[in-house]
């Protein structure tokens, strides 16, 4: 038996039995901490101060997901703020990328880390916030007083663009199979090194399954379903049926995912080819977000809606974020969410069909610890081999 271990804020607990060379039956769990339920009884404000305390790992997009939901329950008109938003959320989602990419991808190697190459890019993000908003309120019911630096704002992109290139690729970054495969070749980073070794038989395909992309629903798809049903938290579903989030669900339609797609279906090359795509994108998607902003107010609030429901979406690192919630007399009734990790890892979602197939080698428990990473668990996994021989 082998294993690793799990934090003590939640887990995703993975337990495999093999016998004779094959698996026999494979077992996905998600265990977390009911986060939503600490918001029901508060007030909008005290919400929102909350939530960035509660969910330490992608605080930004959760507030941001918080705040579309509040504002839709409470009829504010926060839409001057969206692109800024956008750009808040993209510069985090450009970090959790990071993390993976420089620190997690050498580990599994066995390399060293580049904690500096990750505190370079950590800090270009945490500059574009106050870029935006001098005061820092940009993560405020309404938003907060959007006054864009341009010329700060031109520096963090610059500076990340550069980070991405330098650490992450080296050399421009790959655009379909050949340069790809040139670039990995070359292995002048612990990216390229590690695409290498996912590029070769048995490491491309594994974890390839059947199981869809989340579609691009709109947040009142979500809180359809979660106003509904409070189960859908746990075990969503997209037409009754398990769905996979994230980069892969998004760049499908790249023309090096997609020949990934094509040749090796959705195992470890094409999930981490497309994290690769969305790191090299970053700079050009911030650059477009910034081109459109303009300077906004604090959206009023005319305190006319204390009761009423209100739905919040936002694309993280990790895939498509919801929130859902119920006011009733001014305070939070209910409040519920469906986060990436519980489609990744549904008991029947990607990750347990991706290794229902698996061969029961020497390389299964390195196999399965980077499919469980390409899938990106916002809680500590536990991986546990039974071999019955």
């Amino acid at each position: 038996m082998s294993g690793t271990g799990a934090g003590l804020e939640g887990a995703v607990s993975v337990r495999l039995e093999t016998a004779s060379g094959r698996m026999r039956a494979v077992s996905v769990q998600v265990r977390r901490p009911a986060a939503a339920r600490a918001l029901c009884g508060r007030t909008p404000d005290e919400a929102m101060r909350l939530v960035p305390l509660l969910f330490s790992l992608c605080g930004t997009a959760q507030s941001l997901a918080a705040l579309e939901a509040l504002e839709d329950a409470l009829g504010f008109d926060a839409r001057p703020h969206s692109t800024a938003r956008a750009l808040l959320a993209e510069a985090e989602a450009a970090t959790n990328h990071a993390w993976q990419v420089l620190m997690d991808w050498p580990a599994r190697q066995g390399e060293a880390p580049q904690p500096r190459e990750l505190a370079g890019l950590r800090a270009a993000a945490a500059a574009i916030h106050p870029a935006l908003y001098p005061a820092r309120d940009g993560l405020r019911l309404g938003g907060g007083s959007l006054r864009p630096d341009r010329t700060a704002l031109t520096a963090a992109i610059a500076a990340l663009r550069e980070g991405v290139e330098r650490a992450v690729f080296a050399s421009p970054a790959p655009t379909d199979e050949a340069t790809l495969e040139r670039w990995a070749g070359a292995g002048a980073t612990p990216a390229a090194r590690l695409m290498r070794r996912l590029l070769t038989p048995g490491m491309a395909g594994f974890g390839a399954c059947g199981v869809p992309a989340l579609e691009p629903h709109p947040a009142d798809w979500f809180g359809e379903r979660l106003s509904a049903d409070a189960a859908f938290s746990e075990t969503p579903r997209q037409g009754g049926a398990p769905a996979h989030t994230g980069p892969l669900a998004r760049r499908t339609a790249h023309p090096l995912v997609a020949a990934l797609l094509a040749r090796h279906g959705s195992g470890l090359a094409a999930h981490a080819a497309a994290r690769l795509v969305e790191l090299a994108g970053l700079a050009e998607r911030l650059a477009s977000w910034a081109d459109r902003l303009d300077d906004a107010e604090p959206a009023p609030n005319t305190g006319a809606t204390r009761r009423g429901a209100g739905n919040g979406v936002v694309e993280t690192a990790r895939g498509r974020l919801a929130h859902w919630l119920r006011l009733e007399d001014g305070r939070i009734a209910d409040y519920r969410i469906a986060a990436p990790t519980e489609w990744n890892f549904a008991a029947d979602g990607p990750l347990a069909q991706g290794l229902a197939d698996a061969s029961a080698d020497g390389a299964l428990a390195e196999r399965t610890a980077l499919l469980v990473g390409a899938l990106d668990p916002c809680v500590a996994p536990a991986i546990t081999i039974q071999d019955e021989d």
